[in-house]
């Protein structure tokens, strides 16, 4: 037991996250060395807005620039942006936000595949996570509303937290708008026509959650008027 004390002692002098984590119950103070480090870092940002989408979205394609352009507006209208600090949706968010010289975050994740941090984050606001549910922490209590572009499990995985965080009252409200019609019109068809309408798995007010646009001025537009009825709480 003692031996197994100074090996981990040994490896959080040097950082070696690998070595703690093979030992489940030493691994609490890797999780929790990744919420200190965001609580600190993320409290001093000031209010933000979340971009969700693809990380295979590439740079020619319509959903990337219109990331980019709702990020820039964002800016302009006073709101930093968070993103998961990757490549797709997650770099034309980071883009469109030090275009517009705002806050730009991203919480990095380590995957086997895809995930590589982009370069338009702020170099003093790019986290590296260990844990996805420690990094979806951080994307609700440090945004003041969501923006979901077209993306994979992920991204559905991110905004099915958002809105049960916000119909079970775990979190405060705030906007959650999903961008491209086309895209989403089929999840909310199914939503309204089969969770409410055949099973009656949700209430009907649960629908007024989601907000679906087309554009960025809309998108934006809908951020604004959120908060021209809802006073804007620092969750920073």
């Amino acid at each position: 037991m003692e031996e197994e004390r100074d090996r981990i002692k040994e490896a959080f002098q040097h950082k070696d996250w690998n070595q703690i984590k093979t030992n489940d119950s030493w691994a609490v103070f890797k999780i929790m060395s990744e919420f200190v480090e965001g609580y600190e870092r993320l409290s001093k940002i000031g209010p933000c807005v979340s971009i969700f989408g693809s990380a295979r979205t590439k740079p020619e394609h319509h959903y990337y620039k219109l990331a980019e352009e709702i990020a820039f507006k964002l800016t302009q209208n006073g709101y930093g942006v968070i993103t998961g600090g990757g490549p797709g949706i997650m770099e034309a968010g980071n883009k469109g936000a030090a275009k517009g010289k705002g806050i730009s975050v991203g919480l990095n994740i380590e995957l086997p595949f895809e995930q590589h941090y982009n370069p338009y984050i702020d170099s003093d606001k790019m986290l590296n996570f260990d844990y996805f549910f420690v990094r979806k922490v951080m994307f609700v209590k440090y945004a003041q509303g969501f923006i979901v572009l077209p993306g994979g499990f992920g991204t559905l995985d991110e905004l099915f937290e958002a809105i049960t965080l916000i119909q079970t009252t775990k979190t405060g409200k705030f906007p959650v708008i999903l961008v491209g019609k086309s895209f989403w019109q089929g999840l909310i068809d199914w939503v309204r026509d089969t969770v409410l309408g055949v099973e009656n798995n949700i209430s009907a007010g649960d629908m007024d959650l989601l907000k679906v646009v087309d554009t960025a001025d809309e998108a934006v537009a809908e951020i604004n008027n959120f908060y021209k009825k809802y006073l804007l709480t620092p969750n920073f």
